[in-house]
């Protein structure tokens, strides 16, 4: 089955929730309206369709593999990722300074939905470039800038993140790769380091790696760890390459999903050191790998919706296709595709709210990002970058769950068949597995939701957000309609449900910080749904308005039905979590330790 981008909601998600004519308004951006957003998804779509997407199972099938330290990836994707940098997509969102196209993350988001729907494994060499991009960016000094960003933002080299270690899962205190200062000012970088996504590969011509390790006399824990640069080949003075560096691929990962991404094992420093070259200041390593990791993180909840667009689309195909039994209400004389089947259609309606409603709280949370990084007042950058902070661990940690839900619909849609890899289903289910462990855990995502942007200032920033849906209520039941009304209602309920969450969040967080981190995902996942939901309730305004004036008919009384139903099937959901967050907590850490 070939795969379509959806560009038509993107752009409605853009247009309507994400406002794109208001960011084309911030200094910098005043030429990327909806003409120039229209413009260059139309052009990635071509791109994702033609030359990435086809390659996607074979990348399952015939996956990464490694011989005498050298990694050779798909059949196909070396050739895939050249037409990527040529077209300059590596570069879409990164400054016009050092070779970029300056253009908004609102667009760039799309951007990369697109082409992780296409080919997740594929889609993640590029991800990894952004994050060390972002890094440099940040933190950077002029030289390392200099030397670096440039290829970077070409695509002509690649970027990794190099922060697990064998004994150090998620907790960063456990790093033991060491740094060793030199005369000339450079680190020599010895350690291991695992799970590190197109580690090694053969697509670019030289691999930026940037590590996280301890100076020597570093403070013990995380106040402990710096950020180096380590270069696969050293970079010589006019730019060429040099030498081959102490960095060497010692295995790849045989793994359940996105089998075509090789996650190596690196050995730094075997062969007398590594040659690192210290990002910032020493000891800030983590406070800067952050920033990779935000970005990382904005992009797998991107992938999340990926994942369940391209399951979706699947699944529909199947449904119009498959013919088996009779539908219920005899609408047909004998048997019927099972898309006639009032559950085949449930299904497929859950998978297609939850993969529209997290696309459409990514494409407002990008907005924000734009605004708080480029908007000339500095009141309007603080709202906006307090917003954006909030939304992140939504965006990730809720939309990579969904992703599950709707990828193992899918499974459900093909019935036997979907148990089959020959039908494409499978792999959409083990590919999107991944997508909540790696850059933070849905546990870690919720933590960072609970103490950091929630209790941290007393549920303010959640009660405002709580405010501006309250709104959207008051406009749902002004329109009158009858699936307004229904959206209204059930928004309110979520937000009350939401809101007797935070209180207890914030009110018990240090009183009783088992009880409330007991329920820190039931809380993520209630936080993410009720936004997710208020933005199909704005989706709602804009289509009945849209409708009422005759434009795009079809698409616009889909959205209106969606969203009704992501009202009625999914938003339901909230209250009932808030209960478990609210009282939940007891029972989940009663039993002794060694009754399990």
């Amino acid at each position: 089955m070939s795969f379509s981008a959806p560009v038509k909601d993107m752009l409605f998600a853009m247009e309507h929730l994400a406002n794109i004519e208001q960011v084309a308004q911030i200094p910098g951006f005043e030429d990327a309206g909806l003409e120039t957003a229209q413009a260059v998804l139309e052009e990635c779509a071509k791109l994702c369709e033609g030359a990435i997407e086809p390659l996607n199972i074979i990348g399952d099938t015939q996956p990464s593999s490694l011989k005498d330290g050298v990694v050779t990836t798909t059949p196909g994707f070396k050739e895939a990722y050249q037409q990527f940098v040529e077209g300059g997509w590596q570069g879409l969102q990164h400054p016009v300074d050092f070779g970029g196209q300056g253009l908004p993350k609102t667009i760039g988001a799309a951007c990369l939905e697109m082409l992780n729907s296409a080919n997740l494994s594929f889609a993640l060499c590029p991800l990894l470039t952004d994050g060390a991009i972002e890094a440099l960016l940040t933190a950077g000094g002029d030289e390392l800038k200099a030397t670096y960003l440039e290829k970077l933002i070409s695509g002509q080299w690649t970027g990794t993140m190099n922060l697990t270690e064998p004994q150090a899962g998620s907790d960063l205190s456990l790093v033991r790769t060491k740094a060793e200062p030199q005369p000339d000012g450079t680190y020599k970088i010895s350690g291991t380091k695992i799970f590190i996504t197109y580690g090694e590969h053969d697509m670019a011509e030289n691999i930026v790696h940037l590590v996280l390790a301890r100076v020597n006399g570093a403070p013990e824990g995380v106040k402990g760890i710096s950020l180096f640069v380590v270069p696969k080949f050293l970079v010589n003075a006019d730019g060429s390459l040099g030498a081959r560096n102490d960095v060497h691929c010692v295995s790849i990962e045989h793994k359940m999903g996105i089998k075509a991404s090789p996650t190596a094992v690196l050995q730094f420093g075997d062969n007398g050191g590594a040659i690192g070259y210290l990002v910032g200041e020493e000891n800030r390593g983590l406070e800067y790998m952050f920033i990779m990791m935000n970005a990382a993180r904005y992009g797998v909840g991107l992938q999340g919706v990926a994942i369940a667009e391209r399951a979706y689309q699947r699944a529909v195909q199947y449904a119009r296709e498959r013919v088996q039994s009779r539908p219920v209400d005899g609408s047909v004389a004998g048997a019927a595709s099972i898309i006639h089947h009032p559950d085949v259609r449930r299904m497929l309606m859950t998978m297609r709210a939850y993969t529209e409603g997290c696309r459409a709280m990514a494409s407002t949370a990008a907005a924000a990002y734009d605004a708080a990084h480029h908007h000339p007042d500095p009141e309007v950058r603080k709202a906006n970058a307090t917003f954006y902070e909030f939304m992140v661990p939504l965006v990730k940690g809720f939309s990579t769950e969904m992703s599950l839900e709707v990828t193992s619909l899918g499974v459900q849609v093909h019935g036997g068949m979907g148990f089959i890899e020959e039908t494409g289903a499978a792999q959409y289910y083990r590919d999107a597995k991944i997508l909540t462990i790696y850059e933070g855990t849905t546990a870690i995502q919720a933590n960072d939701l609970v103490g950091r942007k929630t209790a941290r200032d007393g549920g303010e920033n959640a009660r405002a957000i709580a405010a501006q849906i309250a709104k959207t209520e008051e406009a749902l039941r002004a329109s009158g309609t009858p699936a307004a009304l229904s959206m209204a209602e059930r928004l309110q309920a979520a937000r009350e449900a939401f809101l007797q969450a935070v209180d207890f969040v914030a009110g018990k967080a240090k009183a009783s910080p088992n009880a409330v981190y007991a329920g820190s995902v039931p809380y993520l996942m209630l936080t993410g749904n009720l936004v997710a939901g208020w933005q199909m309730g704005r989706a709602l305004l804009v289509a009945q308005e849209q409708l009422a004036v005759g434009n795009d008919v079809a698409f616009m009384q889909a959205k209106i039905t969606t969203a009704q139903f992501y009202a009625e099937h999914i938003l339901t959901k909230v209250p009932g979590l808030a209960h478990t967050v609210c009282t939940g907590g007891e029972s989940a850490c009663a039993l002794p330790l060694d009754a399990f």
